[in-house]
């Protein structure tokens, strides 16, 4: 994440997630260390809940370890071969499956613990918050179209559930993907948890670059595995049209969708949600494949130096919205956690958690209906009474 958005994004870290916390953000990334050490524990028995997804169809969700074996790891070599653990959500038969947790709770309190020293959130708090998917629930008959997220960087995959239910409820397979080694915890099925070893040395653009183009060989590999491509295939690979695949995600993980597209022609379509491409569009475009930005205003009238060089350079159909009022977060699950924990806001956010995700929901399902299934979308046309918050770029 270059430039502005970078800063940004540094600063929405501490806000980035529920911590006990009364004073206003610190301005910066580097302010973290020398936070305060919280100073009010959650009310016992505070709950979140993930907003109902507004699709017609149930939610199932399968937790799989996918292996690369030719691969090595990018960030921790001596691991061996490359290991992501993703969860996959599908159309699934109503009452089947069981309650599907929000993340472990190793990974809930590496997260709670990384973003505040002297954290005294519990654990419970993020790990048991409410959502609406089924743990192996049988899937419901039909072929989807496949949509792959990532998250932000250092921001483990489940802070983009509320999206990837939704998705799934109108319609699609959705492969949340937790990069490992680059989010504050990973939880693989033997019990341990990974941290991110290089979470704090990322400092040239050439090094962002290389972490968009990681993530999107991680991508790649996902559709291998989900589409049935290669060993160790998903065993639902026959739910997904293999003609209909897009990509996108958060801060570093919408960032990320220019590789992906660029390196894989079976990526049709892709998101970023508010990060810095700092793996640049070329000369020569994107192949003509569509492509959705949708960010925070920066303020005082400055725009993003890797958006205004690529708005230009993407040479299909394209659309870049500014919401007025939201912050780096708002396109995530993370404000559904600080306002329940009353962690302010950063100044000028008058988008609320709800408001955020169903605004994220609206727009990119509406993309990716566009153009994964070809139904045509009135709300990307322009601005519209319903939505005032969103402003379309010329």
């Amino acid at each position: 994440m270059t430039g502005l958005r970078r800063t940004a994004a540094a600063a929405a870290l501490l806000l980035a997630l529920p911590l006990s916390v009364t004073a206003a953000a610190p301005a910066s990334a580097a302010a973290l260390a020398t936070a305060a050490p919280a100073s009010a524990t959650a009310p016992a028995g505070l709950h979140v809940e993930l907003p109902r997804p507004t699709g017609p169809f149930a939610v199932g969700r399968e937790i799989l370890e996918l292996v690369d074996q030719g691969r090595t790891d990018p960030w921790v070599p001596s691991a061996g071969p490359r290991r992501l653990m993703v969860s996959v959500y599908y159309p699934a038969r109503p009452g089947t499956g069981g309650p599907a947790p929000y993340m472990t709770p190793e990974a809930a309190r590496l997260l709670l613990d990384g973003k505040l020293p002297g954290n005294t959130v519990p654990t419970e708090a993020v790990a048991g918050a409410t959502t609406w998917s089924r743990g192996d629930a049988r899937p419901r008959p039909g072929r989807y179209p496949l949509v792959v997220l990532s998250p932000g960087f250092t921001m483990p995959r489940t802070e983009l559930t509320s999206l990837a239910e939704d998705l799934t409820s109108r319609g699609y397979v959705v492969a949340l993907v937790d990069h490992t080694y680059e989010n504050t915890g990973t939880t693989f099925p033997d019990g341990h948890t990974t941290t991110c070893p290089v979470c704090h040395t990322l400092t040239t653009p050439e090094q962002w670059k290389a972490l968009d183009a990681s993530r999107a060989t991680d991508i790649s590999f996902v559709v291998d595995r989900l589409t049935g491509h290669g060993p160790a295939s998903w065993h639902y690979s026959r739910l997904i049209d293999r003609d209909r695949i897009g990509t996108g995600g958060h801060s570093a993980g919408g960032a990320a969708a220019v590789p992906a597209l660029l390196a894989d022609d079976r990526l049709r379509a892709g998101v970023d949600l508010d990060g810095s491409m700092d793996y640049g569009v070329p000369a020569t475009g994107l192949g003509h494949k569509p492509f959705l930005m949708v960010g925070h205003p920066l303020g005082d009238g400055d725009e993003d130096p890797s958006w205004n060089g690529a708005w230009p350079r993407l040479d299909g159909w394209k659309r870049w919205l500014t919401v007025a009022g939201s912050n780096h977060g708002t396109f995530t699950d993370n404000p559904l956690f600080t306002e329940k924990f009353g962690v302010p806001n950063p100044p000028g956010t008058t988008v609320g958690a709800e408001r955020g995700i169903q605004l994220t929901r609206q727009y990119v399902a509406a993309f990716f209906d566009l153009h994964l299934k070809g139904v045509p979308q009135p709300l990307l046309d322009g601005p519209t009474p319903d939505h005032p918050e969103v402003l379309f770029h010329p």
